[in-house]
């Protein structure tokens, strides 16, 4: 799956656990979340869809925080590791999930650009969309808070593969969706940084 569908998965998903726990929630930190395995597009000598897309390493790396946060913690797991279970699984080559347990590769075999996979992310984008502005999370995104700048990383994954092709280049069929998400957190990065140097 495309940066579109990981960020809106990751957001919908986030959304209801937050929702079924009664919590509240970080929305940069879980756009952040949503896109994070795909660090290792940063190290072309390792396999993409390997160890940081495991739901082991996962689980190990937020042990911590279900200690420390409890139920807290959920929303953000669950932004985490769908980018795996649901985005990967589905569209795309599939992913290493239980590794270091096994080296076995999950995954329906779908392509990233068949209709399918474009229909999927669409679909995914317009529900995301949908909830951002019913539950007034827009507005919350475009509020002047620190936490923002978390969405530079998703920014510059969507300008870098969207724009500039670079990784996985997003098919124009899916240009539409990345620019909507680029622009809101362009303008959710630019409220906070606005405020900050005004205020000085």
């Amino acid at each position: 799956m495309l940066a579109v569908g990981h960020l809106a998965i990751g957001y919908i998903t986030s959304k209801a656990a937050r929702r079924a726990l009664k919590t509240k929630i970080n929305l940069p930190l879980i756009f952040l979340l949503s896109l994070i395995p795909d660090v290792d597009l940063l190290w072309p000598a390792h396999v993409h869809r390997g160890p940081t897309h495991s739901i082991v390493i996962a689980t190990l790396i937020f042990l911590p925080a279900f200690v420390k946060y409890r139920k807290t913690s959920i929303p953000y797991f669950v932004a985490l590791v769908q980018h795996s279970l649901i985005g990967d699984l589905f569209a795309g080559d599939g992913a290493k999930l239980l590794w270091p347990i096994t080296n076995s590769w999950y995954g329906q075999g779908l392509s990233m650009t068949s209709p399918e996979a474009i229909l999927l992310e669409w679909l995914c984008f317009g529900s995301a969309l949908i909830i951002l502005t019913l539950s007034h999370d827009i507005r919350v995104l475009l509020k002047p808070d620190k936490a923002n700048l978390l969405l530079t990383i998703p920014a510059g994954a969507i300008f870098l593969s969207a724009i500039l092709g670079i990784g996985y280049r997003a098919p124009m069929a899916l240009l539409i969706p990345h620019l909507v998400f680029l622009t809101l957190f362009a303008l959710s990065i630019l409220s906070f940084l606005r405020r900050s140097v005004f205020k000085t």
